[in-house]
């Protein structure tokens, strides 16, 4: 991969913040010498305007509930209690991350490392430094032999072809991470700030495999065919994404954002990111802080007997909720605020680290709790919080306080995710 990419493809969110604060006060300043009078005033930071609302995503208002079983639950009686937390607004994709949206970011990828090796940069880049030149990067015919030869560094090797088919590497797309450790700076407010920056390459095609993985003695085959590349499944959530690619696929979206708001000189307010499981319960719940399911209690079917969700009702029905896998990410009503699947269809990732005693120290306000594993620590160290319960778990998991996990670096066919947003409430007016 181009080391030179990196520089200027992606860049850290508090860098662009910093500069665009800087920015406006120079303007400010210079435009406000004849309002001269003496007194206080501020930054007009209005003149710049913002992003706006967020497409795709709802608000979730601050607010206080109760965080943890809201039925007796013997099983966890030692390792999560009820107790109250009070957890600040943000935005929330109303859906979870689908196929269609993922393959966003794999071609984003692509056609960013792809260019690179075609020499499509713009002009005027000094000392090395690379910039793509997305008017050709779209243009790439990937379906043109002679083209595709030339990515040497991204296609297969001759002796994993099919057919002597030259095709791109899905191991070779890689999404480079940049970003600021806040929590470490706070920690270490003394030392200097490149301490705290970090910087990993992350592949980041979904394993299409976990069909087949996660289920001895079952013909999934047409699943691990189809799900991530078939027209007929954009609309589904996207699985086979372990912790660190929906990381990363945070990541992506906030870069390419940020890029957006540079080329029309707009201010950049936040980032994508995964949410907290406070976040997350707290979403899912819709406002019915002692509710065991997102539509409230005790049953997993309406009035007229029809489901709720996408599990796994009785002794294996897969099919009786119209899904035999998972379904479209629209399906079933929508909670309270506007919410999609919270339970069912696929679990989700959170930033959350999973610690049994993690109710006994954690503030009461946002609570959280993370750890950034190294790919040297223990499996113990990489366990993260999964929520909501999908297709193939029965009801238990359905509810809006049961909780478990997964390892960071495990995919499954059967855990997805989707992102938040730290903006206020007022973009739902614009």
């Amino acid at each position: 991969m181009n080391i030179n990419l990196k520089k200027h493809l992606i860049y850290p969110a508090l860098a662009f913040m910093a500069l665009a604060v800087l920015a406006s006060c120079g303007k400010k300043k210079s435009k406000g010498l004849a309002n001269d009078d003496g007194q206080l005033h501020g930054i007009n930071y209005s003149s710049y305007g913002s992003m706006g609302r967020p497409k795709g995503m709802v608000y979730v208002p601050s607010g206080t509930f109760h965080m943890g079983p809201s039925d007796e639950d013997m099983n966890r009686n030692y390792s999560s209690r009820n107790h109250q937390v009070n957890v600040s607004g943000f935005w929330m994709d109303a859906m979870e991350i689908t196929n269609s949206q993922y393959h966003q970011f794999v071609n984003w990828v692509r056609d960013s490392l792809a260019a690179v090796e075609l020499g499509y940069i713009l002009p005027g880049a000094a000392d090395g430094d690379t910039a793509v030149d997305w008017v050709k990067a779209q243009s790439i015919n990937y379906g043109d032999r002679t083209i595709v030869e030339q990515l040497n560094k991204l296609v297969l090797a001759p002796d994993y072809r099919l057919y002597n088919k030259a095709e791109i590497d899905p191991d070779k797309l890689v999404y480079s991470i940049q970003g600021f450790n806040l929590e470490k700076a706070a920690a270490n407010r003394n030392h200097p700030r490149k301490e705290f920056l970090y910087r990993y390459d992350q592949k980041i095609y979904p394993d299409t495999l976990v069909w087949m993985r996660d289920f001895s003695y079952s013909y999934n085959e047409p699943m691990t065919k189809r799900y991530f590349s078939s027209p007929m499944y954009a609309k589904y959530p996207v699985v086979g994404v372990n912790w660190k690619q929906a990381v990363a696929f945070c990541s992506w979206r906030t870069h390419y954002l940020d890029s957006y708001l540079d080329r029309k000189h707009l201010l950049k307010e936040s980032e994508y990111r995964l949410p907290s499981e406070a976040e997350w319960e707290f979403a899912a719940r819709g406002g019915r802080s002692q509710s065991i399911y997102p539509w409230g209690n005790y049953y997993v079917r309406n009035k007229n007997g029809c489901l709720m969700a996408n599990f796994k009702p009785g002794r294996g029905n897969y099919s009786e909720d119209g899904g035999m896998y998972t379904v479209r990410a629209d399906s079933y009503w929508p909670n309270d605020y506007g919410l999609y699947n919270m339970s069912g269809n696929v679990a989700e990732w959170t930033q959350s680290y999973y610690y049994e005693g993690s109710d006994n120290f954690q503030n009461d306000l946002n609570p959280d709790i993370r750890w950034e594993a190294l790919d040297s620590d223990s499996p113990r160290m990489k366990r993260k919080v999964v929520r909501g319960g999908s297709w193939k778990d029965v009801a238990y998991y359905l509810q809006t306080s049961t909780r478990t996990f997964e390892y960071q670096d495990t995919a499954r066919s059967y855990i997805g995710f989707r992102c938040v947003i730290d903006l206020p409430a007022s973009m739902a007016k614009r």
